[in-house]
């Protein structure tokens, strides 16, 4: 089932656990935004407008998106004005969408888990053979030779 809504301006095909991008949004109670149905498919491959139809999303993230470059140029007028622009967006995941009594919600997405961090070896030793490492290394080096000045011309 999928459902098309409006949002921004701009309309979406949306099914439920779809993430979508729309243009900045004010969010509502507990981070959940409900979206206006334009229309609504059934089961049977029939789309149709349901008055009673519901779609219902949860804000996952906002930002702002890539930085678009808007160049004004006027040729042998000595003209240019370059500005950037970066939109607003924020990140929904739908949830539910609900028409004609029937619900179709989205599968929970599993809880991410930690992973514990990683001990360093160098850590557990003492700091004495630490010490003792530094100043073999620098004891065992090999000297380089000096360079010599290049003989010079004669007239």
């Amino acid at each position: 089932m999928y459902a098309v809504i409006r949002a921004g301006g701009k309309q979406y095909r949306v099914a439920p656990g779809d993430v979508i991008r729309v243009e900045s949004l004010g969010t509502g109670t507990d981070s959940q935004v409900e979206f206006p149905v334009l229309a609504v498919s059934s089961e049977e491959g029939q789309v149709a407008k349901q008055a009673d139809a519901r779609v219902v999303g949860q804000v996952v993230e906002e930002g702002r998106g890539a930085k678009i470059l808007v160049f004004h140029y006027k040729r042998k007028k000595q003209y240019k004005k370059l500005r950037g622009h970066r939109q607003g967006y924020t990140a929904v995941r739908i949830t539910e969408i609900a028409a004609g009594g029937q619900s179709f919600k989205a599968p929970e997405l599993p809880k991410k888990v930690a992973k514990p961090k990683k001990v360093k070896a160098e850590a557990a030793e003492p700091a004495e053979s630490k010490e003792a490492k530094g100043t073999a290394k620098k004891k065992a080096a090999p000297k380089k030779a000096a360079k010599k000045a290049a003989p010079k011309k004669s007239k």
